[in-house]
């Protein structure tokens, strides 16, 4: 009897786990099972069933491990993006592979248009995009957002202000950097998200510009 309530208890677990929509609590559940498919094993023994049970008794010392090894890989990546929402930021992660150069006032780094293979960051001076009417000044990384884009295509002009000391790195260093290393891959979503939602208030700005200029126009 006390082998039909174990048995019955761990196909439960089982059946419960198949419903756990995220991976830490079917990580859970799995583990749970699998100590109670282990009892139900030992409980074999007692019985003098053990070699009937003895394949779930290794099937399930064998999953017992491998749930825990998985259940810790998936909490510790947690934590690690957790402390990633308040710490280093892309351009941190890119510095030590980029090079430096000066730029002379009044050169274009780049036309709309253009094929995008260079991000850049600035030391020094100030960057004017003209298509956006917007300043980059130093600390502010730029170029990273079409590297990504489908075509990888300049969507704005950047053009030196004035002498410009700046930090460069290739699109492709940075695509490798993206597919090898999680840490700048959920940096770099961060930063393209922040980018969209940056995007979107500009137009929403725009159009209600645009609007109170006609409402004016009419009056």
């Amino acid at each position: 009897m006390d082998m039909q309530i174990v048995a019955w208890l761990a196909a439960v677990l089982v059946f419960a786990s198949f419903f756990m929509k995220t991976i830490v609590p079917l990580r859970s559940v799995a583990i749970v099972s699998n100590v109670v498919f282990i009892g139900y094993a030992l409980l074999g023994l007692h019985h003098g069933i053990f070699d009937k049970v003895l394949p779930i008794l290794v099937l399930h010392l064998a999953l017992l491990p491998l749930n825990i090894i998985r259940l810790q890989e998936v909490r510790s990546t947690i934590r690690s993006i957790r402390a990633m929402q308040t710490e280093s930021k892309p351009r941190d992660f890119l510095i030590p592979y980029m090079t430096r150069s000066t730029v002379a006032a009044g050169t274009f780094l780049f036309k709309r248009g253009d094929h995008a293979d260079t991000v850049f960051l600035v030391v020094s001076g100030t960057i004017y995009l003209p298509d956006v009417s917007k300043r980059l000044v130093a600390g502010d990384m730029f170029g990273e957002v079409a590297i990504f884009s489908d075509h990888a295509t300049r969507s704005t002009t950047a053009v030196c202000e004035d002498e410009c000391e700046l930090l460069r790195i290739k699109g492709e260093k940075v695509l490798e950097l993206f597919y090898q290393d999680k840490t700048f891959a959920f940096q770099i979503a961060r930063a393209l998200s922040h980018y969209v939602v940056e995007n979107t208030d500009m137009v929403a700005e725009s159009k209600a510009e645009s609007l109170n200029s006609r409402r004016s126009e009419l009056v």
